[in-house]
């Protein structure tokens, strides 16, 4: 299908759309069903229609360049639309690009600890600073829902649920194994370590998006919160286990209080790794080759590495180096990485998009 036949074809929906639910009749779950598919189409017929009086006007001043009076001004306004429409042109094929139907949601953020003992405790704590601050930058809300501290100050493991507007579309190509180099606190003799954390990003799930018979698929324990070095930290049994049996996954929840707290957490948590299970399969099931320029995701694999001595970043899905690690590292430039990464992403699906 060529792109006009596809623009034709969106625009005929559109109408259809825009007919049936200005005709009635339509339950409240249909209605809404339809007008969220009419809101996804609008932009793309939006942009089409800029184009469209671009080009109509072009050929209109076109006609004028022979009027001796006028031919000063087309020309001028030629000129302008001669920018404008490869700017449309390409906004328009921005737009046919398949959404994720999850880059609105919020999300799940769990930071764990890898290789290197101790210091790769600490660079989870400094993983966790650069999320906060760039969240903070973005004007969304960060918060900690679950977290093992180590004894030095770091952390074995962090959960914490980001919300805002697209936040999973910005921080969706976090995941995977980050590395860092640099001398420890504890290194007497000023050689370089390296050591790892592994970062995933999840969608954060709605009850909508996964059902879960609770009596059926659950398995909740409760027990007893503990500390650094397994003492007790309370007397009652206020932290929550809980095991999806279909699947084995296990969410453990103890940073609450009060146990209904980290049940409630625990769900969250549940419902989002689930939902990110699903969302896995399926594309294993559109493409077993799924894997983009800027990667696939998969948790194992290695997409960045922090260089403390040489004040270096590097991510290695797309071959991008800044010489402003302290920067990064605070979240006032991460966004210079994300953005990177999104445009490759972009250009890998136009170029799907127009094979």
């Amino acid at each position: 299908m060529s792109m006009k036949e596809k623009l034709l074809s969106i625009k005929t929906r559109h109408e259809e759309l825009a007919s049936l639910m200005s005709a009635g009749g339509l339950s409240g779950e249909e209605f809404t069903k339809l007008s969220m598919e009419y809101a996804e189409l609008t932009p793309v017929v939006e942009v089409w229609g800029e184009l469209e009086n671009a080009l109509h006007e072009k050929e209109d001043l076109a006609e004028m360049l022979d009027d001796p009076e006028m031919k000063d001004i087309a020309e001028e306004e030629i000129r302008a639309l001669n920018a404008r429409i490869p700017a449309l042109e390409k906004q328009i094929r921005l737009v046919l690009i398949p959404k994720d139907e999850a880059d609105t949601k919020n999300a799940i953020l769990e930071i764990r600890a890898g290789t290197g003992g101790d210091e790769a405790g600490l660079f989870c704590a400094d993983l966790l600073g650069m999320y906060r601050g760039y969240a903070s930058k973005m004007g969304w809300k960060f918060d900690v829902v679950e977290a093992s501290s180590n004894d030095v100050g770091g952390y074995k493991d962090i959960v914490a649920e980001i919300t805002g507007k697209n936040v999973f579309s910005k921080m969706k190509f976090e995941s995977g194994v980050h590395r860092v180099q640099r001398v420890p606190k504890t290194e007497t003799q000023g050689r370089v370590h390296t050591s790892a954390a592994t970062v995933a990003v999840l969608p954060e799930a709605e009850e909508v998006d996964v059902q879960i018979d609770v009596a059926r698929d659950l398995r909740i324990d409760t027990y007893r919160s503990q500390g650094a070095g397994g003492q007790h930290v309370n007397t009652t049994d206020s932290a929550v286990r809980i095991v999806h049996l279909p699947t084995g996954v296990t969410v453990e929840m103890q940073e609450a209080r009060s146990q209904h707290k980290n049940r409630e957490k625990a769900m969250k948590v549940l419902r989002t790794r689930l939902y990110d299970l699903q969302r896995q399969q399926l594309a294993d099931e559109r493409a077993e080759d799924r894997k983009s320029q800027v990667g696939s995701g998969d948790r194992s694999e290695r997409i960045r590495t922090y260089n403390f001595p040489q004040g270096r970043l590097t991510d290695h899905r797309i071959n991008l180096t800044l010489y402003k690690l302290d920067d990064v590292v605070r979240g006032e430039a991460l966004d210079e990485v994300i953005d990177a990464l999104i445009s490759e992403d972009q250009a890998d699906a136009l170029a799907k998009l127009d094979a």
